[in-house]
């Protein structure tokens, strides 16, 4: 059990701190600070107590994956309640300790946080009646604080890595539950990184075969081409320090997914990136000029997200040069852009729009089931299309005309006869591109048809719709 020794968790317990007057330091006195500290550490003492003795099924003390938890939070700028709410996110549910006990001694915005990460215990409702009642109340209690949400990542990624211990079909469960549910609310956060890790532990779980063999193409790959990357690197800092631009680089490979493994074959340039990080966004485009200047640009594999982002929220600027041999692929963003491509809703000044959020998970909630999945998945990616006023709007990829005039509003939708995108007359059902311009014509009244709910794929349109046709059945 050396693994899990005292050591090892003194270390945690430190750069978790550590963190914490990093990121938070300097929006506090140093006496809110030393309090705020002080409760953490009680919190750890509490969670160390409550769990004393109980074991995980890996045979590693309980106080470990707390604390795993509590990193991740701390390390994504996460705020002083929600670090002790990670440290004590399973005291209610595991031990004696009881949510009023946490409210008296911690308030109630932890006890609050506390509480949404708690699962729903009955007597009498099914395992599946269970979960579902769980989802909603996670969702419901994320719909007014994003960080409950957040936490529930943090304890799913750390499940998900110490899942071993687990019979392999509850690990599969587990695994496409993460990937149907976690991973797209993850990606509609702005969350990159974590959606990108918790879909690549599900894949490694649901298709450790195929996991294995691309691991061990990217493990060849690296290999190979370390001398190559290494000497390319040396070329462009020396060029950087030339220039006197700061710039930091480094590898990504592609982690493990069915696309990636279907990718492989087209080998590196399909699963390398190299990263670059610059201090403003004016240094991204000089340092694109000067590696376009060192290296030939492929046509037509230059995007600009630096300004507009991604559909799924990532900000940088992308293009594929060649160097030597080999295609590299290249993304440039700033150090502050990072951390939004890291840590989404959570970075410090990441600008997120709450409503649009209260507003997809309060339509999620109406859905034909609990927790509509599927229309959750078609939200997490995004396109942006503008109103004629030059307004922009996001919806979900594949929203039609329809949904556009949903999401102005419920009477534009429901009076919408055809629109007009780009300034060319359109049906309804017609699908929208990023970028397009959309007005909405409208009749005197509603000519809403079944047929709509197939043009339609935002839950608020989809809802509205089915009511719409419940409430006229009834009425004639």
């Amino acid at each position: 059990m050396t693994k899990y020794n005292e050591k090892i968790e003194q270390r945690m317990i430190t750069e978790i701190m550590e963190l914490l007057v990093t990121h938070h330091g300097a929006g506090h006195s140093e006496e809110e600070l030393d309090r705020e500290l002080a409760r953490v550490e009680q919190a750890l003492e509490d969670a160390r107590s409550s769990h004393q003795g109980q074991l995980r099924k890996s045979g590693e003390p309980y106080i470990f994956h707390p604390l795993r938890v509590t990193h991740l939070a701390a390390r994504h700028w996460m705020d002083f309640p929600s670090v002790m709410a990670a440290l004590l996110h399973d005291v209610v549910e595991d031990t004696p300790v009881t949510l009023d006990e946490v409210r008296q001694k911690y308030g109630v915005e932890v006890a609050h946080l506390v509480d949404g990460l708690t699962k729903v215990t009955s007597e009498v409702m099914t395992r599946e009646q269970l979960k579902e009642e769980t989802y909603k109340k996670t969702v419901l209690v994320a719909i007014d604080d994003i960080r409950v949400l957040c936490l529930k990542f943090w304890d799913r990624m750390d499940n998900l890595l110490t899942i071993d211990a687990l019979p392999p079909h509850k690990q599969k469960l587990i695994a496409e539950e993460t990937r149907m549910v976690y991973v797209p609310l993850a990606q509609h956060l702005g969350m990159g990184y974590v959606a990108t890790e918790l879909e690549s532990l599900s894949f490694n779980l649901l298709y450790p075969k195929r996991a294995k063999s691309y691991q061990q193409k990217i493990d060849a790959l690296k290999k190979e081409h370390a001398n190559y990357l290494r000497k390319t690197r040396a070329k462009i800092m020396n060029a950087c320090e030339q220039q006197k631009l700061s710039a930091q680089l480094k590898d990504r490979w592609r982690p493990f997914s069915i696309s990636a493994a279907q990718a492989m074959r087209r080998g590196f340039t399909t699963l390398y990136t190299l990263e670059v990080q610059v201090d403003r966004m004016m240094d991204a485009y000089i340092f694109l000029g000067l590696l376009h200047s060192m290296f030939p640009p492929i046509p037509g594999k230059l995007r600009d997200h630096l300004n507009t982002s991604s559909k799924h929220g990532y900000q940088a600027l992308k293009t594929t040069v060649q160097i030597g041999e080999q295609r590299v692929r290249v993304e440039v963003t700033t150090r502050k852009l990072a951390r939004f491509n890291d840590s989404g809703v959570l970075a410090p000044g990441f600008k997120f729009r709450h409503e649009n959020f209260r507003e997809l998970m309060k339509s999620l909630m109406e859905g034909e089931s609990a927790f509509d999945t599927m229309s959750l998945q078609l939200a997490s990616a995004t396109i942006q299309v503008y109103t004629p006023a030059g307004e922009i709007r996001t919806l979900p990829e594949g929203s039609s005309l329809l949904d556009f005039a949903f999401d102005i509003h419920e009477s534009l939708g429901l009076h919408a006869r055809r629109g007009r995108i780009n300034g060319r007359t359109r049906q309804l059902r017609t699908r929208l591109l990023d970028g397009d311009q959309v007005a909405v014509e409208t009749s005197e009244k509603p000519e809403v048809l079944p047929k709509w709910l197939e043009w339609a794929v935002t839950p608020k349109a989809r809802n509205t719709i089915r009511r719409f046709l419940r409430n006229k059945v009834r009425s004639s």
